[in-house]
């Protein structure tokens, strides 16, 4: 509703714009929930944040390389500075959530920590990150709903001529409410899963499967379809990336949860 949050009579004017201040604000939640987490896991808190760093670092590039990849080839291809250009909101989570993993996992086979016990500290992180990341994402317009129509009572209307990224004047499928409802969601589903966790690697693997389920689900209400599909009109990019995220969460979750069953009857 609101892309530009307030500008600054500085320097000619400068444009302070909502989406990049809530994915800060999500980031610095972020890292104080992991902050948190490892002091409470007997972890090095020191170490966690410098592995948040890199996360944070490689969850925008791959955010943002994906992003251009699906939905804006043609602009990169006439402007390639465009894609520094991430305040103004075009980041992709899954290009976010793969890069960062990859990363993560990189850093903790470097530094030798943990693996798992690293991962279940920051999985509810992500969650939560993403619940507010999603607000500027509703400020900003982006990752707008389909129309569907002024009469539903649950229709979020964009104003016009505000710089939005949304269509204004008609009723949209409030995505952006969606996901920030289902992600907080999914952080108190993790916590409630921390307290009584029975093996390592449960927090991550668990929500790798209701980030998918959710993603999934709220894909179909989607209106942004420059986004691209696998199989037009049925199959998203997003849901197709879904699939292949639920099973491997399922997959990593029974293999852990085996493995741990195994080292309690030893």
């Amino acid at each position: 509703m609101y892309p530009v949050l307030f500008k600054i009579p500085l320097f000619g004017g400068i444009t302070v714009y909502s989406y990049g201040v809530m994915v800060a604000t999500a980031f610095v939640v972020a890292i104080g929930w992991v902050s948190f987490a490892s002091r409470r896991a007997g972890q090095s808190p020191a170490r966690m944040l410098d592995l948040g760093f890199y996360i944070i670092l490689s969850a925008i590039i791959g955010s943002r390389l994906l992003h251009v990849i699906v939905a804006e080839r043609e602009q990169f291809l006439q402007n390639p500075l465009m894609i520094v250009r991430i305040w103004e909101g075009g980041l992709v989570f899954y290009g976010g959530l793969i890069a960062a993993l990859a990363v993560g996992v990189w850093y903790i086979r470097r530094h030798r920590m943990p693996l798992w016990v690293t991962m279940d500290i920051f999985a509810p992180a992500i969650a939560i990150g993403h619940a507010i990341g999603r607000i500027g994402c509703l400020l900003a317009g982006c990752c707008h709903g389909r129309i569907v129509g002024h009469d539903a009572w649950y229709a979020l209307i964009f104003p016009t001529g505000v710089g939005s990224f949304a269509p204004g004047g008609v009723g949209l499928y409030p995505t952006q409410l969606m996901e920030v409802v289902g992600e907080t969601l999914i952080f108190s589903l993790l916590l409630l899963i921390r307290r009584f966790q029975r093996f390592e690697g449960q927090l991550i693997a668990s929500y790798l499967m209701m980030y998918a389920v959710l993603r999934a689900f709220n894909e179909y209400f989607r209106g942004d379809y420059e986004r691209g599909f696998v199989v037009e009109p049925w199959l998203s990019t997003s849901q197709f990336i879904s699939i292949i995220l639920f099973a491997a969460g399922l997959a990593l979750y029974l293999l852990l949860r085996s493995r741990g069953a195994a080292q309690k009857g030893n």
